[in-house]
């Protein structure tokens, strides 16, 4: 497989994930907004909620591929270091859990 069609998939993929994400905050409606009253403020803040989660996850994503190259560079040359290659590796995803915490407060 070519190299730039692997990374054009890759791209694409992470598009679609994000688009995923963005559209499970939009379907994640409460029964009780479909009682008919005006909604329109609940819409936006599941647009919002999608948007914060689908952001944050491509930023730790983007974040954890430089960290764990260097974190494997870093193993490479010594091997006694892989506690902290593991805690460098893992605090990105904490960025996720922040984006994560609108879901939790709608």
């Amino acid at each position: 497989m070519n190299k730039n069609t692997l990374k054009m998939s890759l791209r694409t993929l992470i598009v679609l994930l994000a688009l995923t994400l963005v559209a499970q905050g939009v379907a994640a409606q409460d029964a009780a907004e479909d009682s008919g009253e005006d909604t329109n403020v609940g819409n936006i803040g599941n647009i919002g909620v999608g948007i914060a989660l689908g952001l944050a996850g491509l930023g730790a994503g983007y974040s954890q591929a430089a960290i764990g190259s260097a974190a494997v560079g870093m193993l490479a040359e010594d091997g006694s270091k892989f506690g902290y290659a593991l805690i460098f590796t893992a605090l990105p995803e904490s960025i996720v859990i922040l984006g994560a915490l609108p879901l939790f407060l709608q």
